[in-house]
């Protein structure tokens, strides 16, 4: 008799069709990429707002310093016209009167300075716009071949944007009857690197003490300034050597 071998029978599930499905999921995944993109362009305008609002904080307070410094110089001139006039009636006025006249004059001469320079930043003339080299200053101190140096690095602009970048100086002359040159970096302990680092939105001062090596006369000192970015700019600038005495 023969026997049947028994097969293991495979079993069918019934799914459902169900069409909408697929529609939902592709509903979603388009939502999911609008919420997404508007997410991202509240967040950069979010950002935008937030800088305009800086800058904005910013300008406030120089108009308001530019305001004040005006108001202390026509004070200034008022005190000194005044002075003037008490000398010119009192032919015998005191020594500390005079002295006095000439510290006014000099205030109004500074005040006045810082106001040319605010007003040069917030609103330059003819076409003047962006990085520029502005005042360098060398001052002799008490010690021989030892000076304090002022330089100014600035952003000429009506909307002004932060700055990078870097700054090189270089103080050339003749040692021994032969060219040389030194960068500020071995001059000055205060700087430690050949390449001055900038960081601003308005201005950036570069402050310190040099000491010249013996035997070398200092001719003139070249700064060039370069910002980095997409417009990045590249200004060089010479000055003669010239130092104010204390």
């Amino acid at each position: 008799m023969t026997k049947l071998k028994s097969t293991k029978s495979k079993q069918l599930v019934v799914v459902e069709h169900q069409p909408w499905r697929g529609r939902i999921l592709l509903l979603v995944a388009v939502v999911a990429i609008v919420l997404a993109s508007f997410g991202g362009y509240w967040f950069g305008g979010y950002v935008l707002r937030q800088e305009v609002a800086e800058l904005t904080v910013a300008k406030q307070a120089l108009e308001s310093k530019l305001a004040s410094a005006e108001d202390k110089v026509n004070e200034l001139r008022q005190q000194s016209a005044n002075l003037r006039l008490g000398s010119e009636i009192d032919k015998k006025a005191s020594e500390d009167v005079r002295n006095q006249v000439v510290e006014l004059r000099d205030k109004i001469a500074t005040l006045e300075a810082d106001i040319s320079f605010y007003r040069g930043i917030m609103s330059p003339k003819g076409n003047q716009q962006g990085l520029t080299i502005g005042q360098v200053d060398f001052i002799a101190t008490q010690i021989p071949r030892h000076y304090q140096y002022r330089m100014v690095i600035q952003q000429l602009a009506s909307n002004h944007n932060l700055i990078s970048g870097a700054l090189t100086v270089t103080v050339v002359g003749r040692q021994g009857g032969q060219a040389r040159q030194f960068p500020l970096k071995d001059l000055s302990e205060q700087i430690d690197d050949e390449d001055i680092k900038l960081r601003f939105k308005y201005f950036q001062n570069i402050e310190g003490e040099l000491v010249l090596p013996e035997g070398f006369e200092p001719e003139r000192i070249e700064l060039m300034a370069k910002s980095s970015g997409k417009n990045g700019q590249l200004v060089e600038k010479k000055f003669g050597w010239l130092v104010q005495e204390t």
